[in-house]
């Protein structure tokens, strides 16, 4: 992936994920799908959009390639997780929790967060003593390389 002139995380980090079929993508790796068929089948993304968005993840080191071939066929790439795409659990938890909240779907939550053990979670705020943080009580501090009117 090119070196970005990005000097805010979020810009930065929206130049990889910040495109809803990425982030289905990344739902469906979370849940354990790697091959490109299987990514096609359940999310009925174009081929070409499909092939774009692993190329960024790949770019990005979000998602690594690993061949894979099946009896008489030809060898092709499966897609899987690296730590840092991974990371992005926290992430899809976060808009996962808020559209519960706040864009419901009548029937019910499609996935909930649990623990190993079965024990809801939530995604939340954790100060470096390992307390949970209301979110009225996190600011966000600009820094003296905070982007002020060029948007980046």
């Amino acid at each position: 992936m090119a070196v970005t002139q990005q000097t805010c995380s979020i810009a930065r980090s929206l130049e990889v994920v910040g495109e809803r079929w990425t982030f289905l993508i990344l739902r469906e790796a979370l849940s354990g799908t790697t091959r490109f068929a299987d990514f096609r089948a359940v999310l009925g993304i174009a081929p070409d959009v499909l092939s774009n968005r692993l190329a960024t993840l790949v770019d990005a080191g979000v998602l690594e390639k690993q061949p894979y071939r099946e009896p008489g066929a030809r060898v092709r790439d499966s897609y899987h997780l690296t730590p840092a795409g991974a990371e992005l659990q926290v992430v899809l938890g976060a808009l996962q929790q808020w559209g519960d909240e706040h864009r419901p779907y009548p029937p019910g939550p499609t996935i909930l967060r649990r623990t190993a053990d079965g024990r809801p979670v939530h995604v939340g705020f954790v100060d470096d003593e390992g307390r949970e943080v209301p979110p009225a009580e996190v600011r966000f501090v600009r820094t003296a390389t905070y982007p002020i009117g060029d948007g980046r």
